[in-house]
């Protein structure tokens, strides 16, 4: 560690490399409520907040694991999943009052076509309005886990003990890959009839 005496520690955060603080200076510096889309190794987080200066205030979220309530069987880190959660958190967001935001992806690469443009996808067709590029938008075909359904069953087809390997973890609990899109469109229809309101949270998971 240099000795200067001009050296300063790095805040703890920017250390861990959890917060990019310039980056997020420029956020704050809109003005604007944050989309906040972060993901785990099982879950989505979508969170709409407004940054004040005694700390974050989350209005509105939606976590992944809530669409096991509405039927949703299937992988809760996925695109599908993504863009689930992105238009729950959307539809409460709205219902909060809340019509316009800008995302932020903390400290993720920003890569075409992932989960986290999965969630913006969400909540643009939940009707926010949210500056961004439409290349960077997944495609229809994945948004509704389509893809999979394809490679399950052409897999199944092609070599069965692979199938069985790669998807073990569905069969087990009798749930079928090819599914994925009809139920994609029922939890979707279910998301779009009424979600109930989670508890409200006084600080942001940032």
């Amino acid at each position: 560690m240099a000795r200067s005496a001009r050296y300063k520690v790095k805040f703890r955060r920017r250390r861990e490399g959890k917060t990019d603080y310039r980056k997020r200076l420029a956020l704050l510096k809109s003005g604007k409520i944050r989309m906040v889309v972060r993901k785990s190794n099982k879950f989505i987080t979508v969170q709409f907040i407004r940054s004040k200066l005694e700390g974050d205030e989350v209005l509105a979220y939606a976590y992944s694991k809530e669409l096991e309530k509405l039927g949703w069987l299937f992988s809760c880190k996925s695109i599908p999943a993504a863009y689930l959660t992105g238009y729950m958190a959307a539809i409460r967001a709205m219902n909060a009052g809340i019509h316009e935001a800008i995302l932020d992806i903390g400290r993720y690469p920003s890569t075409r076509g992932s989960r986290l443009y999965a969630a913006l996808k969400g909540a643009l067709d939940a009707g926010l309005s949210i500056p961004h590029s439409e290349e960077i938008l997944p495609e229809n075909e994945r948004i509704e886990g389509r893809h999979i359904a394809e490679w399950a069953s052409t897999l199944k087809e092609e070599n069965e003990e692979h199938y069985r390997k790669i998807f073990s973890g569905y069969l087990k609990r009798k749930i079928d890959p090819e599914d994925i899109p009809n139920v994609f469109k029922s939890v979707l229809e279910k998301i779009k009839s009424g979600v109930e309101e989670p508890e409200a949270k006084e600080e942001g998971w940032v």
